[in-house]
């Protein structure tokens, strides 16, 4: 993160080192150094030390704008020279006045700007010559060196916080817009759910009644038709499940847990309920994977499965092998005499696992593997 308050300082003792460096140089080619008078080394002193003082705090930008002043107005008191008269703080006394009305408040800095107009009117005055005989060029001499410097400090002030309420206002505005986009998410996200609740879970649940009534009214035994009614009812039971954790999701009042490879038992078992033959087998050490992967792999299980169970025969085979550097989800079934896996398999459920694959940087390959065809996911994971 950048240091404003780091940044700040070094500036001010960079200016303040120009200061000292600037004004000792103009008096030491100017001022009377040589006539072994002391007054010329107090007011060369003077202005060194009420340069360096622009590097303090700024808080005390109140007390040096007075420091400046009462030197500017003692310089022509302890020195004069035949061309005029000079002072130890001709660059400080501006920045001072700078500072005075960047930094302070209104009440001090119109005090500063009192005592800085007051410092260089009596040093003009004191120092004699043309300035101190024409109002007009003691006018301009502190307008320039007291007036016009506070004016810039406080236009400083003022467009500074004109700029930060600009970027609040940019702020406020960003966030109500962002808060206007998640409602307008959150409502259709809560029509959805509606919509979906009212046409879809309706329907899924009379097919599921319906199959049950027409199971209870077959003979018993083991009948295909029997069976197909069974799986009507798990399947249409399974769907529900799944829709109202959608729901949930949708709506956003639960942390609606998605299945995982955890329920890849419950999803075989659901397979076998409806009559077809199907066998889990996992290999390698499980591991803890990411939500998103763990739901995906699921998800491509599901589908493999809902495809062997609508277009294949049995027995199906659904092997996880969890790698050191990979995990391979492999779903196997037997081929119906006549039936081919471009005419039955490669619909609209195998482009969806593609992108589910791809979003995990994995692979997919599917197709007949003689009488039987295969789907193979492959997903790159972390070495353990």
């Amino acid at each position: 993160m950048y240091d404003i308050r780091g940044s700040l300082r070094r500036q001010s003792l960079l200016v303040a080192v120009v200061c000292v460096v600037c004004d000792a140089v103009l008096f030491g080619v100017r001022g009377p150094l040589g006539n072994g008078h002391w007054q010329p080394w107090a007011v060369l002193l003077g202005g060194v030390a009420v340069n360096a003082a622009l590097a303090g705090p700024a808080r005390y930008s109140g007390w040096v704008s007075l420091a400046h002043a009462l030197l500017f107005a003692a310089s022509p008191l302890l020195i004069s020279t035949t061309a005029g008269y000079v002072v130890g703080n001709n660059a400080g006394v501006l920045i001072a006045g700078y500072r005075a009305g960047a930094w302070l408040r209104p009440k001090p800095a119109v005090l500063a700007l009192l005592a800085m107009v007051a410092g260089v009117t009596a040093g003009c005055v004191e120092g004699g010559g043309r300035t101190a005989n024409d109002l007009r060029l003691m006018a301009v001499s502190v307008s320039v060196s007291a007036l016009l410097p506070w004016l810039v400090g406080r236009y400083t002030t003022a467009r500074r916080a004109y700029i930060a309420d600009l970027e609040r206002e940019a702020d406020e505005r960003r966030q109500h817009e962002e808060a206007a986009v998640r409602r307008a998410v959150t409502e259709e996200r809560t029509t959805i759910a509606r919509d979906l609740h009212d046409v879809i879970s309706h329907h899924v649940s009379a097919i599921g009644v319906h199959a049950g009534a027409a199971r209870l009214g077959l003979p018993e035994g083991d009948s295909p038709v029997r069976k197909s009614l069974g799986a009507v009812e798990s399947a249409s039971r399974s769907a529900m499940a799944d829709l109202r954790r959608l729901l949930d999701l949708l709506h956003a009042e639960t942390d609606a847990a998605q299945p995982g490879l955890d329920n890849l038992d419950e999803l075989v078992e659901t397979v076998r309920a409806a009559g077809l033959p199907t066998r889990l087998t996992l290999l390698g050490e499980p591991r803890e994977l990411a939500g998103s992967l763990d739901v995906a792999l699921y998800r491509i299980a599901q589908e493999g499965l809902t495809n062997a169970l609508r277009h294949g025969v049995g027995p199906v085979e659904v092997e996880l092998n969890h790698g050191r550097t990979e995990i391979v989800l492999t779903v196997t079934n037997g081929l119906r005499p006549g039936r081919t896996s471009r005419g039955e398999h490669a619909h609209r459920g195998l482009a969806g696992i593609r992108r589910r694959v791809t979003l995990f940087g994995g692979q997919v390959a599917y197709g007949e593997d003689g009488p039987r065809w295969q789907l193979r996911t492959t997903f790159p994971v972390e070495s353990t």
